[in-house]
């Protein structure tokens, strides 16, 4: 069999898809510890096992991410816009033309406008401070004694959302701690929280010049209460990635099969 294999090695995890010419064959997600060029390694060769490949069956592996240059087992790098843009055309729903990819990752989001065939066109990204990130959740979550898995179905109950006017995480964890002590529900706290993040990041989906149709990607798509405070703050139908926290690996994988044929 021939098939090839994309690898994105992120500040929090790394994630490992596996594509033929068809279709995604497999994946793995593991936590990228202290060393992710040895847990990439790890997680690759369990991948393999696993749908009983061996490395010849490998034409191409691939690496994105933050830390894709530490992957050595990969031939070649893409950048983290180019193997999200790639990945958002095949992780998108069925008959959905993408325009926009909004990515939530762990330390870092980005708003990538793409063309019908997945080039970038436009793209905007924070990575300097933990606003708009998967990380701003981690914070406050922490702060309300409550997992982040809690937060959306937590945040979906809310009836009114607090105003949370930071959108720094120093601060708007100081906010939380106050709304705390004034005794605010919970739900209402986690609500007013999306809601802030979802301003953020369509503040940044607007300067990259947004086109419809908009898709979610990365840790933070799991969240259904962020989707629906996006979705309110575009006033449009935002559609979450198949495999959200994949698309880079997808992406990255499917650009080495471009490259090898």
């Amino acid at each position: 069999m021939e098939c090839y294999a994309g690898i994105d090695a992120g500040s929090t995890y790394v994630k490992v898809a596996v594509v033929d010419n068809c279709a995604l064959l497999g994946y793995q997600v593991a936590p990228a510890g202290i060393d992710s060029r040895k847990t990439a390694r790890v997680v690759f060769n369990e991948l393999l096992g696993n749908l009983d490949l061996s490395i010849s069956d490998v034409l191409a592996i691939t690496s994105t991410g933050y830390g894709r240059r530490r992957i050595d087992i990969a031939g070649e790098t893409v950048t983290e816009i180019k193997a999200h843009a790639a990945g958002g055309i095949r992780t998108a729903p069925d008959e959905r033309k993408i325009g926009t990819i909004i990515d939530i990752g762990g330390q870092d989001s980005k708003v990538i406008v793409i063309n019908e065939e997945g080039e970038t066109k436009n793209f905007v990204m924070n990575d300097k401070c933990a606003a708009g990130t998967g990380r701003f959740l981690e914070v406050l979550a922490r702060v309300l004694n409550v997992t982040v898995e809690e937060l959306g179905p937590l945040s979906l109950r809310a009836e009114s959302p607090c105003q949370i006017n930071s959108l720094c995480a120093v601060f708007a964890e100081s906010e939380v701690i106050s709304l705390l002590a004034r005794g605010k529900e919970l739900k209402n706290i986690i609500a007013g929280i999306h809601k802030s993040l979802a301003k953020r990041l369509s503040g940044m989906a607007r300067r990259a010049g947004l086109k419809s149709d908009v898709l979610l990607t990365g840790g933070g798509a799991l969240n259904p209460g962020l989707v629906a405070a996006i979705e309110d703050e575009l006033m449009m139908d935002i559609y979450v990635a198949k495999t959200p926290q994949l698309n880079g690996a997808i992406g990255a994988a499917l650009l080495g099969r471009n490259s090898n044929k």
